[in-house]
């Protein structure tokens, strides 16, 4: 008789099994805020600021703030110095910084500042409002630019209030810059912005704003906001200074 064949009539081993491929990392939300545009800001403008400024400190020691005449800033020509600034946070959270070349670009500077939302909406109804952060100086030969600097110690109307943090602009910060992304100056708040957390702990708070930025030199910029109807509304200044 044939010979027997070489399968085996046994039960059959069963294969290994595969396991399953994780599944891909959800999309980043979509943003329509373009890069900001890359300026070269003529050189002899710094120096005029830098003269103007050079004698007058951005900030002294133990947080006191520079007084200017008339107690306004002067008037600069051109929009070369002009950006859009915008506090935010939730109300029982931390309140954020973000700078932008305006309210339709990707923020350029990011910082989390060791205060709580809410308490910074304590001192703005005071109506006078001076936020400073400060960091150490660096040696002659280090390049970093002061806007660069990843830690700062924070002080509001010169008290200090823990510590400012530079980060990239999260998902989180683009989805709040592109909801207001067609205001270009105003207080007012934003519902329901993190699906998981609910109630009133939800909302938002803003202020965005125009601001004059003044370059003192490599190491004090200050940001001073340009409110659209003269002497109402709070008045808010922004100083960063390595001493």
């Amino acid at each position: 008789m044939g010979e027997p064949n070489g399968i085996s009539n046994g039960p059959s081993r069963p294969s290994p099994s595969v396991p399953p491929s994780p599944p891909p990392p959800p999309p980043s939300p979509a943003t329509t805020l373009i890069q900001p545009s890359k300026k070269h800001h003529k050189r002899k403008a710094f120096r005029v600021f830098r003269h103007v400024f050079r004698t007058l400190p951005i900030i002294q020691p133990h947080c006191s703030f520079p007084t200017l005449p008339g107690g306004r800033l002067p008037d600069h020509h051109g929009n070369n110095n002009k950006v859009c600034g915008t506090l935010f946070g939730f109300r029982k959270g931390r309140v954020s910084l973000s700078i932008q070349e305006n309210p339709r670009t990707l923020p350029t500077f990011v910082v989390e500042l060791g205060m709580q939302t809410s308490v910074l909406q304590k001192e703005m109804s005071a109506g006078l409002v001076r936020l400073a952060l400060e960091c150490e100086k660096r040696p002659e030969k280090d390049k970093t630019k002061l806007m660069e600097e990843p830690l700062w110690s924070f002080f509001c109307n010169g008290k200090k209030n823990g510590y400012g943090m530079k980060r990239e602009a999260t998902d989180a910060d683009l989805h709040v810059m592109e909801l207001l992304k067609a205001v270009s100056m105003g207080v007012g708040v934003l519902p329901s912005v993190d699906p998981e957390v609910e109630g009133p702990d939800n909302e938002m708070a803003y202020l965005r704003a125009h601001f004059d930025r003044v370059v003192g030199s490599k190491d004090s910029e200050t940001l001073y906001m340009l409110s659209p109807d003269g002497n109402n509304g709070p008045e808010l200044s922004i100083f960063f200074v390595r001493l």
